[in-house]
């Protein structure tokens, strides 16, 4: 008897293969073998005229859903129907999650199997629990895949209502989603909060003491018993302390005047206490709390460290990685506990057994924490994994075993010296006993390192004690406007919105980002003015599905048609059909919208008006003469658009561009210009003669205010060549480009090595010695899509058409397969090491035969260039999104 086993990918079809008899055969479904159609070439001939075809959903039927095999899953669901045909039994063994549920049910539904037919889930890879799986199977849960139909359906039908509703009011190509629109109105609120920011300013005293030769800090805190105000003292829209506030607000002129009447002066400790302070470990991690831990430790977005978890699940590393459960089995606390008590001793073990519970009212998908997998915990030595896998393994491991150790005791220190009428605070801290620190402190990546950053020792003291003063200096300060969102940040809020589900938000903010509502610059999340121009129109006309309220009792019933305590077709049909329903809305809103006035983006205390054109937002003035357009640089954020910015980007267009000086070699007029991609300097007029004056990005850090002519000709002047190398005899050059200063050693057919500069090195004149210096360094990667810049994740072979390279890189989201121009994703459910030659050709050809893509041209320094790249973009975005938008 011959069983065949179907899982979602390669990877985890050979670890399970391992733990299975010889008679079964596993093979992967390469991940959804179904969906709703995701293009106008994908609906079926036979309900192509329907007015609904488009939605791929007949909602004049019950909402019944079209499913359709995508181009790339034909062959995989022939390959699994041909393997059906020698089988004498089937398990579906996917995830077992909701997701998984439906990837089960729709190869169910599609296979038609003739034979006995079994579900299998698992929540770890290893011998036992499969073994234990084995003897459990039961059936498919048809709740839990209505529960996922439902939900599916209702992402599709937002996002397929209100989106080309963007593309005629706003801009081809944009999206709106369930989760997605709340997720950018979050962004956008923020950075409104920013614009309202008024700073204020505040001084007070640092001083300097010691006693007993121990230095220590202390801090102003009261002046005649007035408590001095600090920073929460003020109110973030005036700028000015906040009404009622009885607190003293010294200026930089007072606090001088305080430091020369203090210098030299006794003091004196008034009172000191201590009190003693225990801390617990965190629980062990959900998906949320390990994509939000990763992202401050390891600054992995959300999508990496999902795909990367994902990996380590399938080779059995860690249990499944899409879970809200704190919730750890019993099996999991012993070894947990074994490890403490074999690698930090008895003492460091907690006394009982720590056992966690799930707060999250919607906690439904797998019913434990994420883990190491096993019934003893491999260390991450042990493992033999290496890079991200490996950090991501320590952090997993780390947070586990931490969880189960003693609590950790520290003692707080408050200090209250006095300086004839100034009260001064000194505060310390001191570990008595760091307990689960001594393996894992959150947020850093160094234990060790970070129990010795925590203590803030203090000299022995005690009331009555004359502390020396050895240096009094008065400190400014400005209030900071509210932080932006990290992903980290955002993926906190919206789980404890109760917007959306953890496993959704990797691929939800990838969505953001790729659709232009978002910019990622050092690890913040910073919305675009046309994130800005979509959140007021939904603000205005559909407030719902951007209240954040509204989305999570929306999220709570589809939890509960999860569990049965609510009917998924009556809420469907309320949500879209009927005189309230979505679909009545957007007809009716549709006419009362003025798309002018969706394109514009209104600033409070901005007189010039902010557009969003076919190439990109752009300010808008009129003055006596007509209207005067100006584009607005892609770093310039709406929180720092401000008048004087205004004035500058409509100075070069009203009286010219600033002219710095004339080239001292051709005589041509040098000029500093401000474009869509930030400032830079041209050489010359542009004419019938000179269409495309040479031009030169501005490196980052120098403003058009600080551009000299030498270091502007210098600028013209490159790439710079600093000589040979001294191996290999070619030419290595220094430049700018797109990702800041580099140097670049070209060897003709064997490739460009590349290396970026260093703070400190400067591209006009950094030497060649300097740069054979870093040449020499290993090379690090970069998340770029740009192949050419960056190693290969692995080298497949030739393609036998033109025998060019068919590599897979890293890209920002997710691993591709690079052939000449074509890129093609891998597919969800499959890794790197799964991919095959054979494979990649196929994906390559499945690709181009679209016709479609979704590369954004290069961006040229020349003005020119600038808008024949935007405009050919915008002709391939449109070919390739005419029937297509993106849901979440």
């Amino acid at each position: 008897m011959s069983t065949l086993v179907i899982v979602e990918s390669p990877t985890k079809a050979r670890t399970i293969r391992n733990y299975l008899p010889s008679d079964y055969k596993v093979e992967a479904s390469m991940g959804h073998v179904r969906d709703l159609p995701q293009s106008a070439t994908e609906i079926p001939a036979a309900v192509k005229g329907e007015k609904w075809a488009q939605l791929g959903v007949n909602v004049d039927a019950d909402f019944e859903p079209v499913y359709v095999v995508p181009k790339d899953k034909k062959k995989i669901v022939t390959q699994l129907k041909d393997a059906l045909k020698d089988a004498d039994e089937l398990i579906l063994a996917t995830d077992e999650d909701r997701e998984g549920e439906s990837i089960s049910w729709h190869l169910y539904q599609l296979l038609k199997p003739k034979v006995p037919t079994k579900r299998m889930v698992f929540h770890e890879i290893t011998q036992d629990a499969i073994k234990k799986a084995l003897k459990n199977c039961r059936n498919i849960d048809e709740q839990l895949v209505r529960a996922q139909e439902t939900r599916r359906i209702l992402d599709r039908l937002v996002g397929y209502t209100l989106s080309p509703l963007l593309w005629k009011k706003i801009a081809w190509g944009l999206s709106a989603g369930r989760v997605q629109s709340v997720a950018v109105r979050l962004l956008v609120t923020k950075e409104r909060q920013r614009r309202a920011f008024h700073e204020g300013t505040y001084w007070d005293l640092k001083a300097s003491l010691e006693k007993d030769k121990t230095p220590f800090a202390a801090q102003l805190v009261t002046l005649g018993g007035t408590k001095i105000a600090s920073g929460g003292d003020f109110d973030p829209a005036t700028g000015q302390i906040v009404q009622g506030r009885n607190v003293l607000l010294l200026n930089e002129e007072q606090a001088l005047a305080l430091k020369e009447r203090l210098t030299g002066k006794t003091w004196s400790v008034t009172d000191i206490e201590e009190r003693p302070v225990t801390r617990k470990p965190a629980p062990p991690f959900t998906t949320s709390t390990l994509q939000q831990e990763s992202n401050r430790k390891l600054r992995l977005s959300a999508r990496d460290t999902m795909r990367i978890a994902q990996n380590l699940y399938e080779q059995g590393y860690i249990t499944y990685m899409r879970t809200d459960s704190v919730h750890l089995s019993d099996q999991a606390i012993a070894a947990a506990r074994s490890c403490v008590e074999k690698l930090y001793g008895q003492k460091y073990l907690s006394p009982q057994p720590r056992q966690y519970t799930t707060k999250s009212k919607g906690a439904q998908e797998a019913h434990e924490a994420i883990r190491p997998a096993g019934s003893t915990f491999r260390t991450p030595q042990e493992t033999g994994l290496g890079g991200r896998e490996l950090a991501v393994y320590d952090l997993i491991w780390k947070r586990t075993v931490a969880c189960q150790m003693a609590d950790s005791r520290q003692t707080q220190i408050s200090v209250q010296l006095q300086v004839e009428d100034a009260g001064f605070r000194s505060s310390g801290k001191r570990i008595e006993f760091p307990g689960y620190l001594r393996a894992y402190v959150e947020g850093s990546d160094d234990p060790e390192a970070a129990l010795e950053d925590q203590e803030v020792i203090l000299p022995s003291l005690k009331v009555g004690d004359r502390p020396n003063c050895t240096q009094l200096e008065a400190v400014g300060h400005e209030t900071q406007p509210p932080a932006r969102y990290t992903e980290a940040t955002l993926v906190k809020t919206l789980e404890s919105e109760g917007i959306g589900r953890p496993s959704t938000y990797a691929s939800i903010i990838g969505t953001i980002i790729d659709k232009g509502y978002a910019q990622l610059v050092n690890n913040a999340l910073i919305p675009t003015f046309t994130a800005f121009a979509v959140t007021d129109l939904l603000e205005k006309h559909f407030p719902d599905i951007v209240d954040p309220s509204f989305t999570s009792k929306m999220e709570q019933t589809l939890d509960d048609i999860a569990t049965g305590e609510a009917k998924w077709l009556p809420y469907l049909q309320k949500f879209y059909l009927g005189d309230k329903g979505l679909e009545t809305l957007v007809k009716e809103q549709e006419s009362q919208i003025d798309a002018s006035k969706a394109r514009t983006v209104e600033l409070e205390n901005l007189a010039a008006k902010v557009r969003i054109g076919k190439y990109g937002p752009y300010i808008e003035v009129e003055n006596g003469e007509g209207v005067v357009t100006a584009s607005i640089p892609k770093d310039l954020t709406p929180a720092d658009l401000d008048p004087k910015q205004v004035e500058v980007l409509l100075r070069q267009k009203t009286t010219g561009p600033d002219q710095v000086g004339r080239h001292p070699e051709t005589g041509e007029p040098i000029y500093v210009k401000i474009g869509a991609y930030g400032p830079y300097v041209q050489l010359g007029d542009k004419s019938e003669e000179n269409p495309k004056p040479k031009q030169a990005s501005l490196p980052k850090g120098v403003t058009p205010e600080n551009v000299t002519l030498e270091m502007a000709v210098g600028l013209l002047a490159l790439p710079r060549t600093l000589g040979t190398h001294p191996v290999t005899g070619s030419k290595i050059q220094a430049s700018l480009g797109r990702f800041g200063p580099y140097i670049v050693h070209d060897q003709g057919k064997e490739g460009k090595d590349y290396r970026s500069l260093k703070a400190g090195d400067n591209v006009l004149t950094v030497t060649l010695e300097r740069a054979l210096e870093l040449l020499s360094e290993p090379k690090k990667g970069r998340s770029s899509t740009n192949s050419k810049s960056k190693a290969a994740l692995r080298e497949l072979g030739t393609h036998p058409e033109d025998d060019d390279p068919v590599n897979i890189y890293d890209g920002p989201y997710g691993p591709y397969i690079k052939h000449g121009k074509t890129n093609a994703r891998i597919p969800e459910g499959q890794s790197v090491e799964d991919i095959t030659l054979a494979m990649a050709l196929e994906l390559l050809a499945a690709k181009a035969g679209t016709g479609k893509s979704t590369r954004k041209t290069t961006k040229s320094t020349t003005s020119k260039s600038k808008s024949t790249a935007s405009k050919s973009t915008a002709k391939s975005s449109t070919t390739a999104t005419k029937k297509k938008t993106a849901e979440g």
